[in-house]
């Protein structure tokens, strides 16, 4: 039996082809405002990162009603270091909107959510979005989709998926690129006509899987999902069991509160039946891949294996001469608890404790997931030390294999030289390269080490204009060494306070990171140096005053800008000898060992 009066439907597609944006327009078409109520841009980015960066972290929930019927959506995050987020959230619903950029077409990050859907057997409605931008070439990305659908080994069924042409910005879909839309009622009657009804029997024990989880200070941890079979009431008894926990007994637990979502509101019910997403508290310690169920039918569902991470970092107590000045939360077990509490939420995260007691090993799905870590628990008053990410490699049939992307840039055709011999340098391949009007656009398959601190070097390379993303692809054998870093760093050699004098003493060395007034202590990273050396510099020297020199004469001294560099520019530019202190107020890059005599001692020892 099928609920006709509901459609569960996620919307998927690359970071920044306009997933957000869509769901604002369909939610104000979908009548969730008021006549006169001010909305803002991107209401479903609810995160201060989030809407600082522009770009969605966490999968969240809202419902719109069509003619009879509520759509479930669930706008899904964009960046591959969020993928864990959108395996599971696949489970909950029944069809997808895969959402393609007019201009940019099918990017890494497309293919992979793709084929998660493909894979779930979903029914997948292909929107191509932005077409009022002056770059689109509609009708080459129509083209782009249908090969990746045959290279995905799509059934006829979803190969034969419907189209649609839709501004995002403006809110309007149509059935033709040809025909301007005037709003998304194209898109709502598709939905409705395309996506099948969630399967509903009610007259069976209820079973829900736990596909996320969401946290409240009130009541604790929120489950949500989607009720595969018979309903719940508020406060009914419930077991929780674990697929891949079988021989655990189911724990006991009563449904306190039951929620549906309407709009941006999670409404509270009295009862809830199969098909429906909902949020259920109540439950201490749930967590994702729970099977809530009823304690007359205790049977767990099959919860779909999240990747494994490919990258790790260590997080340990700040050690610096510094450490407790600026931080509210310091200490091992403060830092410990919450890097525990950040795994419930995000099933693709692992940490594990060393050998240290003061230091863990953080293991996450990319650079931007755990720097995504690392600001919200700065922001939180917490202080401590990273070391530079590393990539997990594995054993597979004796040989040592590391972790490799498939990277997609799209440059200047007068850059695409530089960037396809600096990718070749990190022991990148290229596999397919498409020129698109003034514009080339290649994909390369490259080692994750590979990618480390090219970023900036790529930015610089296309002037700013470069787009590129990269996506896990594979473990294979190792590729041998890479070149982490060509420059080296400039080192303070005492602690005190940086002056004008002793900066502009060390500008010629290198590229400062810090201005006159800031505090240094011995060993703090103050620049970067052009040669392959660290060398030290003596930032707080002070001119000595005689009666010859006048003190005034300072002021004919002048400084450049420092550089000043974000949280990911930090942990790009980190060497192996390296770490990062991150405080509420601060990040200070530093050496491993601050004594200048000891580190001196270490590299002739290597040498």
């Amino acid at each position: 039996m099928q609920n006709q009066h509901l459609r569960n439907v996620a919307i998927i597609a690359h970071v920044d082809h306009g997933k957000t944006t869509l769901v604002d327009e369909m939610l104000k078409q979908g009548g969730i405002y008021r006549e006169n109520q001010a909305t803002v841009d991107r209401v479903m980015d609810s995160g201060d990162l989030e809407r600082e960066r522009g770009i969605t972290i966490l999968a969240k929930n809202t419902a719109v009603h069509y003619k009879d019927t509520k759509i479930n959506i669930v706008d899904t995050p964009g960046h591959a270091d969020f993928g864990g987020e959108v395996e599971r959230i696949l489970k909950m619903v029944n069809g997808v909107i895969l959402l393609v950029d007019a201009a940019e077409g099918p990017m890494p990050q497309t293919r992979f959510v793709l084929s998660k859907a493909l894979e779930l057997g979903h029914r997948v409605i292909v929107v191509v979005n932005k077409i009022d931008r002056p770059d689109q070439r509609i009708h080459e990305v129509c083209d782009e989709v249908l090969e990746l659908l045959m290279e995905l080994n799509a059934t006829e069924e979803q190969f034969d998926s419907p189209t649609l042409f839709c501004s995002g910005r403006q809110g309007t879909a149509s059935y033709s690129p040809e025909v301007a839309g005037t709003d998304l009622t194209p898109l709502f009657d598709t939905i409705l006509n395309y996506i099948p009804a969630p399967e509903a029997d009610d007259t069976k024990p209820f079973q829900m899987l736990v596909s996320s989880i969401d946290y409240n200070e009130f009541v604790g941890r929120i489950a949500i999902g989607r009720i595969e079979r018979g309903s719940i009431k508020q406060n009914e008894e419930i077991a929780v069991c674990n697929f891949h926990t079988p021989d655990e007994a189911p724990k006991k637990a009563k449904a306190t509160a039951i929620y549906e979502f309407d709009g941006l509101a999670k409404v509270p019910v009295e009862s809830s039946s199969a098909g429906s997403i909902i949020a259920m508290s109540g439950i201490g310690d749930i967590t994702i891949g729970d099977t809530i169920c009823s304690p007359a039918a205790v049977e767990p569902i099959e919860f779909v294996k999240i990747s494994a991470p490919t990258m790790e970092m260590t997080f340990s107590v700040n050690d610096s001469p510094f450490a407790g000045r600026e931080g509210k939360f310091v200490t091992s077990r403060q830092i410990r608890e919450r890097l525990q509490r950040e795994t419930l939420k995000d099933v693709s995260l692992k940490v594990t404790e060393t050998d240290n007691t003061d230091s863990f090993n953080v293991a996450g799905r990319g650079e931007m997931s755990l720097s995504i870590l690392i600001e919200t628990m700065r922001r939180e008053g917490y202080e401590f030390q990273v070391s530079p990410p590393r990539v997990l490699f594995q054993e597979i049939d004796g040989k040592q294999c590391e972790p490799i992307e498939r990277l997609v840039v799209d440059v200047p055709a007068d850059a695409i030289g530089s960037c396809i011999e600096a990718i070749g340098r990190r022991k990148g391949d290229l596999i397919d390269m498409t020129p698109i009007g003034d514009r080339m656009k290649a994909q390369f398959l490259v080692p994750s080490r590979g990618l480390f601190g090219y970023r900036n070097e790529f930015l610089t390379a296309t002037k700013g204009e470069g787009i590129m993303a990269s996506v896990f692809e594979e473990y294979a054998p190792m590729k041998g060494e890479i070149a982490r870093r060509s420059t080296g760093s400039l080192v303070a050699f005492e602690t005190g306070e940086a002056v004008t004098y002793g900066l502009f003493n060390a500008q010629e060395r290198g590229v400062l990171f810090i201005g006159a007034g800031t505090p240094v202590y011995a060993g703090m990273i103050v620049g970067e140096c052009p040669k392959q050396e660290d060398i030290s510099v003596n930032v707080c020297k002070k001119k000595q005053l005689t009666n010859m020199r006048a003190s005034g004469s300072d002021d004919a001294l002048r400084l450049t800008s420092p550089r000043i560099m974000s949280l990911e520019q930090d942990l790009e530019f980190l060497a192996d000898d390296e770490l990062l202190e991150v405080t509420p107020e601060n990040l200070r890059l530093r050496k491993r060992i601050l004594d200048h005599g000891e580190r001196m001692k270490q590299a002739s020892r290597k040498k």
